[in-house]
């Protein structure tokens, strides 16, 4: 009964057909959010890879860096699925044909970058980590040039 009221009102008053070229209105895409989650994949990286095991004698101390390790892990894996998720909206949602014509190269640093973040995810790797950083840095450029804007990359640490 209740589907056919709606029906009804439906057809009584349609809803109006509307028309956008992106998500969101222009100006809320920002590489910002890639570059810190990115960092802190690498800052993850570099804790994991700095932790010391301990005598296995230890059990507090072994707990201890049980619990370390899984937290670096988790936080490590999180933040590189959100530089994926970030970079994947500019790159879907963001960049439109007249941007590839000026950066031919544009699909091919995206879709490296995302595997990038994948491997990020997978491994502790130091190189895929600073690599990671570099295609953001890469993807930041390109963002700001396209809004003819001369915006400084920066790192947090």
């Amino acid at each position: 009964m209740l589907k056919q009221v709606i029906a009804k009102i439906k057809n009584w008053s349609p809803a109006p057909e509307v028309h956008a070229h992106c998500d969101g209105p222009c100006g809320v895409y920002d590489p910002a959010a890639a570059r810190i989650t990115a960092e802190a994949v690498l800052s993850m990286t570099k804790k994991i890879l700095a932790l010391e095991v301990p005598d296995s004698s230890d059990a507090a101390a072994t707990v201890a860096y049980q619990n370390t390790l899984s937290r670096f892990i988790a936080i490590k894996e999180e933040q590189a699925q959100k530089t994926k998720d970030d970079i994947l909206i500019l790159w879907t949602d963001y960049f439109k044909p007249v941007h590839l014509e000026k950066y031919p190269e544009l699909h091919d640093t995206f879709w490296k970058a995302a595997k990038l973040c994948s491997a990020c995810k997978v491994e502790v790797s130091l190189d895929h980590a600073n690599e990671l950083m570099d295609a953001v840095q890469k993807i930041h450029q390109m963002f700001w040039a396209t809004k003819d804007r001369d915006v400084t990359y920066y790192k947090a640490s």
